[in-house]
């Protein structure tokens, strides 16, 4: 797969429709491999592909640091929490897998609260809906959930914590997944078919062999 055609927005939108459930990959492959990029070209297509591929990596790597940060400051954890869930609400794949564990336990205790949580039905028109259906969590835009816990992570980051501390962490954080992702040497070879596909499935109009 050619990764030099992929723009920085079909990275992005495929980083938002993408299943993030996956586990992360193995350590011994994160840490394998390692080579300088010969050229700006090659770097910049090694960056989306791994960016795209240890994608749960990284993220769980920035969470880490940012905990290890704040380890003795319980407060910062939950901050840390909030502020992973809150960009994890942006991936429509673990919103609607969130929202239906929700509703699937509050249907258990109540069902009639339960049904107020099912999201709006769309308007059809000529047998077709009338616009791509939007993400609800428990009956709300899924926006709603993404600003409360942004809201309340930069409140317990400010009562727990400086906001330079936090700021150097996630500098850190950034830092060591941009070197990882520029100096790891993909290692596709042995995956190529099923990497293509899965890349091709959320952006078959964008992706190239």
């Amino acid at each position: 797969m050619d990764w030099s055609s992929v723009t920085a927005e079909d990275l992005v939108d495929a980083l938002r429709e993408v299943d993030w459930s996956t586990p992360p990959r193995p350590v011994s492959e994160f840490f394998s491999r390692f080579t300088a990029p010969r050229s700006y070209s090659k770097w910049t297509s090694r960056l989306k592909c791994n960016l795209y591929y240890y994608r749960t990596n990284y993220f769980i790597l920035i969470m880490f640091i940012l905990g290890m940060g704040f380890l003795r400051k319980p407060v910062s954890i939950l901050a840390a929490f909030s502020t992973g869930l809150s960009i994890a609400f942006l991936n429509d794949s673990f919103a609607v897998t969130f929202n239906e564990k929700v509703t699937r336990t509050v249907r258990q205790f109540s069902p009639h609260l339960a049904a107020k949580m099912r999201p709006p039905l769309r308007p059809v028109i000529r047998g077709r809906p009338s616009s791509k259906r939007s993400i609800h969590i428990c009956g709300r835009p899924r926006w709603v959930f993404v600003v409360l816990f942004s809201v309340v992570s930069c409140f317990l980051w400010m009562t727990s914590c400086s906001l330079l501390t936090v700021l150097w962490a996630l500098i850190v954080g950034l830092l060591a997944t941009l070197l990882h992702a520029s100096f790891r040497t993909p290692n596709l070879k042995a995956r190529l078919n099923t990497f293509r596909e899965e890349f091709r499935a959320i952006s078959p109009s964008k992706s190239s062999s």
